[in-house]
């Protein structure tokens, strides 16, 4: 178990919210997971444990996203059915917040090429 150490305070890095691993180690601003490699702001770890906006959707590096957003794909995505897939730094116009769908999905979008699709959070970031 990875741990952080202030000084003289030594204190426990949170798991991966993807895959909860508990090896997380930091990497500059962010926190990785070397077991999936996913990677996530420590911040948005703390705001997304409870609080007052917990209804509140954010992208991967932790901003706030709202119906009507611009964001860009941070990498590529498979998608079934298609020889190849969204490509890292698409941009996705007009994004619709969903928080209660299916998997995590909680962006409903059009992306050109694609049709209309659900995201996730996680793999977007606000342009």
């Amino acid at each position: 178990m990875w741990r952080k150490y202030t000084g003289g305070v030594t204190e426990k890095l949170p798991p991966c919210p993807e895959c909860s691993s508990e090896y997380a180690y930091e990497m500059g601003a962010l926190l990785v997971c070397p077991e999936c490699g996913h990677e996530w702001s420590p911040s948005a770890e703390a705001a997304a444990g409870g609080g007052a906006d917990e209804g509140v959707i954010r992208d991967s590096v932790g901003n706030v996203l709202a119906d009507g957003d611009t964001v860009t794909v941070v990498k590529t995505l498979k998608v079934k059915g298609h020889p190849t897939g969204i490509k890292a730094g698409t941009k996705v116009r007009n994004i619709r917040l969903n928080p209660g769908g299916p998997d995590g999905h909680d962006i409903d979008c059009k992306v050109d090429g694609f049709g209309a699709m659900q995201l996730k959070s996680s793999v977007v970031k606000k342009a």
